[in-house]
């Protein structure tokens, strides 16, 4: 979901049987709940408000930036056969995990 140019992952709580998103490009957290897409939309938009606007007030960019790198815990066997799949491919390791992280993301 998308509000003011700024993407959200919506997801479904079954605990309090409500759908709740969550901005994943602020540095900050801006989540809202609702029981439906407009409610959603409404809720979204008043979150993300009120999130701006304490950035402005506080002189802080209200953006996380990415610096293309992080860490990922795997178990040690998949370690050792994406590093033997990635060697018999000819390609890094780094390499190996990009390929497969932009396939998943094709898929989404």
């Amino acid at each position: 979901m998308a509000i003011d140019g700024y993407r959200a992952v919506v997801q479904y709580d079954p605990d309090i049987d409500m759908f709740r998103g969550e901005f994943v490009e602020l540095n900050g957290g801006a989540d809202f709940y609702a029981a439906d897409v407009e409610g959603l939309r409404r809720e979204g938009t008043i979150s993300l408000g009120v999130f701006l606007q304490a950035c402005r007030e506080a002189g802080i960019s209200p953006v996380r930036t990415f610096s293309g790198k992080f860490q990922a815990r795997v178990s040690a066997d998949l370690h050792l056969r994406s590093t033997e799949a990635a060697a018999a491919r000819g390609i890094s390791l780094n390499q190996f995990v990009q390929s497969a992280m932009e396939r998943e993301l094709q898929a989404v």
